[in-house]
């Protein structure tokens, strides 16, 4: 529950002040490298009871429903609760048949800029497919 406020260097990065969001204790610590994760908190509040999420609130999707919905038999081929179509869901469909998640708000996605384009490619035939069989 800290923020960077500060980072300090001459050629390069030193330092980084580092801010307490509790206790407002501010330190200046030691550092060589700083990475910036936009997206490691999903917001995926406003999703209330539509989407399935994980503890985190990250978008569950595909094999990862039934692992994480809590299923009556826990059996590895049963579908999520709700689902209402006789196939699964696709990799990066939500228990929402026709409604996908991609990039850092899906459930163990690698949250990278190359990662999330690469599931929005790969999603477009997933689409594909949902809307050919309306």
């Amino acid at each position: 529950d800290s923020s960077v406020i500060e980072a300090k260097g001459e050629s390069r990065l030193e330092s980084l002040v580092i801010e307490n969001s509790q206790t407002g204790e501010v330190q200046t610590l030691p550092a060589k490298s700083l990475f910036i994760f936009i997206g490691a908190v999903p917001y995926t509040d406003w999703l209330d009871e539509l989407l399935h999420r994980d503890q985190r609130g990250f978008i569950l999707t595909g094999g990862d429903l039934a692992e994480n919905d809590a299923t009556p038999s826990g059996q590895v081929n049963q579908r999520c609760q709700g689902w209402s179509l006789e196939r699964d869901p696709y990799l990066l469909e939500t228990n929402v048949p026709g409604i996908f998640a991609v990039g850092d708000v899906r459930h163990g996605s690698v949250k990278r800029v190359a990662s999330g384009v690469g599931e929005g490619s790969i999603c477009v035939q997933f689409i594909h497919r949902y809307l050919s069989n309306l």
